[in-house]
């Protein structure tokens, strides 16, 4: 007689499903453990990288790869453009090295725009893992971070091709089974302007793919784990079949969506048709601007990452992004347009263009989710790559070197349906600030002013995120240039939704030492001269709603902190100023939304 079998048939079934369920919990846990390890890889590059615009913005992504190149998981700390670029990044790194000739040691470097992240200035490392018995490896880590010079003409918009951009390096082992490639690092410094940061940035790279390496054995130590297949078929099953379910519940349909953006030499016009039918969603962009003679073109790597990424933000944002919940978008090929250009086109603004798709993305679907999609952002971050063109003499006749350093200026975020959108915050991108103390520490600029922009988020029931005024200058009274290659917004605000108002426009101008001031327009190189400053007003968010509607509280909380002017609370909010004057000065909380 068999007891225990008894016994178990006499439980039921509840305790034959015990071993399932724990066999689940076990494996969310792992999953999760998996993306804590990507998040100290990323965190790692944080602490190593020599770029302020890695180290402080947070201008890079970090993630870990199956054996066969597909994401299984990445670090919140990143940019979806970096993010989704490379997870078909890490394919073309396999398509070009036998993943059976790798050994324990290798590592692999490109910044092919095409093949990688979109534009020369992202490295990407990738690390294959090995059990400790050897064999193939059995995954890869990535990551890629935005290095400050890459040689050529800069970062700049007005290159006509990518061979003046900067130095291309194609698929190549920057170390074999351990020894270092010097060959390839001794040309990446050889044509940068900033030697000593390129290296440490690709160094860094490689560091913080390590530190991915060793947390990953030790997890599989820890779970008695051989290989990771199983794991990343349970992660990219489920994650695929979510996102599935996702798009099953919206309508069946095709939605078209256009924005207009002020290009470079003439305005640029972005067309989609976003179609979703079974289980997938696909964007079509024919009818998009041809390709730019100028450095804004978003090769298809970056097209497809803020694409899917905004589809994603309204569709399925909790299910975990991997290549099985990207799977299900779609963006069709568009051969020569400014959305998918040929090489070699120019692409170092590349963000000009990709980083305003999630919005339009936004647009298309604003039918399908009534009442629910957020306002226009600023989109485009606007990068003030700064530099000297010849070395200079200071007042008490030394020489001062030359410089070329990098900050970057914030826009305001669109009102979302329920909250007001958050000032000077990098919306799609998520980069942050970089402190203005590292920036004067790094060269001889000094920021008079940095203050956000009263009155240029859009008004609405709930008002658009600001933008901010930045004016900077010379220590030394010098002449410096900035490019102006990814400031944009300036003749096309951000718009509105559901009877808000669009967002305040870019403005930049150049003020002499007399106290002239001078607008500037386009994208190309600004000349601030001796003794003069650079003055730019970064564009702010949509309004969502009317602002007829918007709390008579909150009217008095703006007006009180300045994010509107009394002339705005009467004319726009249709408020009593005086009385709004008087009101008690909210809380710093009142005015600081959450995310």
């Amino acid at each position: 007689m068999n007891v225990a079998a008894d016994r178990l048939d006499a439980a039921g079934p509840d305790i034959v499903a015990i071993p399932a369920a724990l066999k689940a919990i076990r494996t969310q846990v792992m999953w999760n453990r998996l993306i804590a390890v990507v998040e100290e890889q990323a965190q790692a590059l944080l602490r190593t990288a020599f770029g302020s615009v890695a180290r402080e913005a947070g201008d890079l992504s970090a993630g870990v790869y199956d054996r066969d190149g597909k994401m299984l998981a990445q670090a919140v700390t990143g940019t979806p453009g970096h993010v989704n670029s490379m997870a078909s990044a890490v394919g073309h790194f396999l398509a070009r090295f036998d993943r059976m000739q790798m050994q324990r040691g290798d590592v692999f470097i490109t910044n092919d725009p095409w093949l990688g992240t979109g534009h020369l200035f992202d490295y990407v490392v990738v690390t294959p893992v090995f059990g400790p018995c050897g064999g193939s490896p059995l995954a890869l880590f990535a990551s890629t971070c935005h290095t400050i010079d890459v040689g050529g003409i800069g970062f700049s918009a007005e290159a006509r091709s990518v061979f003046e951009e900067g130095t291309r390096i194609p698929h190549l082992r920057l170390a074999r089974a351990g020894m270092l490639n010097e060959d390839v690092l001794a040309i990446v410094q050889a044509n940068s302007r900033n030697p000593i940061e390129a290296r440490g940035d690709i160094l860094s790279l490689m560091s913080c793919n390590e530190v991915g390496v060793t947390r990953l054995l030790e997890m599989m130590a820890e779970f008695g784990l051989d290989d990771i297949d199983g794991l990343a078929q349970h992660i990219l099953a489920h994650s695929r079949d979510a996102t599935r379910a996702a798009i099953a519940r919206l309508p069946r349909g095709r939605w078209y969506v256009s924005m207009s953006l002020d290009g470079y030499d003439r305005p640029v016009e972005l067309r989609a048709a976003i179609a979703i039918a079974g289980e997938q969603v696909i964007v079509d962009y024919a009818g998009s601007s041809r390709e730019s003679a100028r450095g804004i073109n978003s090769p298809k790597c970056y097209t497809d990452a803020y694409s899917v990424y905004g589809l994603k933000c309204l569709i399925a944002p909790d299910v975990p992004n991997n290549a099985g919940s990207l799977e299900p978008f779609v963006v069709l090929p568009a051969p020569g347009t400014i959305v998918d250009p040929e090489p070699p086109a120019p692409v170092t603004a590349r963000h000009v263009v990709g980083q305003m798709l999630p919005d339009l993305m936004f647009g298309g679907l604003e039918a399908v989710f009534a009442g629910a999609v957020p306002a226009e952002s600023a989109g485009s971050i606007w990068v003030l790559a700064m530099a000297q063109a010849a070395a200079a003499v200071c007042a008490h006749g030394g020489r001062e070197p030359r410089f070329n350093v990098m900050s970057v200026g914030l826009g305001g975020t669109g009102a979302r349906p329920t909250k007001d959108g958050l000032s000077a915050t990098a919306f799609p991108s998520g980069v942050g600030g970089i402190p203005v103390e590292v920036t004067e520490a790094q060269a001889p600029v000094v920021f008079i002013e940095k203050t956000f922009l009263t009155d240029s988020g859009g008004a609405g029931t709930w008002r658009g995120g600001l933008g901010q005024r930045i004016v900077v200058t010379s220590v030394h009274q010098q002449a410096f240039t900035c490019a102006a290659a990814t400031f944009d917004r300036r003749s096309f605000p951000a718009r509105g939704r559901s009877g808000g108002q669009d967002g305040a426009p870019g403005k930049v101008e150049v003020i002499d030492g007399d106290g002239r001031v001078t607008p500037f327009y386009g994208k190309g190189t600004i000349h601030i001269p001796k003794d003069g400053c650079l003055r730019i007003e970064l564009p702010g968010g949509g309004g969502f709603g009317s602002p007829a509607e918007r709390e008579p509280a909150r009217v008095a909380a703006d007006l009180a902190h300045e994010l509107i002017s009394p002339e705005s609370a009467t004319r726009v909010y249709q408020a009593k100023s005086l009385s709004l004057l008087a009101s008690p000065k909210p809380s710093p909380a009142a005015l600081n939304p959450s995310p």
